[in-house]
């Protein structure tokens, strides 16, 4: 049950990053909204499976190894590190021919922290 609460919380946070940021999108039908959530919804999930998979993999070691650099500038590096797996993440998908598309590292750094926020919040709203 906790991991089906994690998916939904992720999904809805990548959703909110997509919905705010232009640079974040994926491919798929746009009208109406019965074709577009069928069409997109499949590739949500799976982008979302996917970024709880590099950050697992790759976020702790990454955070590890730049460990002084995220004290020296007292976490802020985390988002650096959190949009750089975002941008993984779409490399990843992209190659799987999912149409998640990130453009841009800002672009990456604003959806990762929409994506924190919001995975956060659903997380504790679901986890209740």
């Amino acid at each position: 049950m906790r991991f089906l609460s994690w998916l939904i919380a992720t999904a809805l946070a990548v959703a909110a990053a997509a919905w705010l940021f232009d640079g974040i999108s994926f491919s798929g039908a746009s009208e109406p909204f019965s074709a577009e959530l069928q069409d997109k919804i499949g590739p949500l999930l799976a982008v979302s499976l996917i970024f709880g998979v590099v950050n697992i993999l790759l976020g702790n070691l990454l955070k590890l190894l730049s460990l002084p650099f995220i004290v020296l500038t007292l976490g802020l590096f985390l988002v650096v590190i959190n949009a750089l797996l975002l941008m993984f993440t779409a490399w990843i998908a992209d190659s799987m021919d999912l149409g998640f598309h990130v453009d841009g590292f800002w672009t990456a750094v604003g959806g990762s922290i929409v994506i924190s926020v919001v995975g956060w919040f659903f997380e504790t709203v679901l986890s209740d």
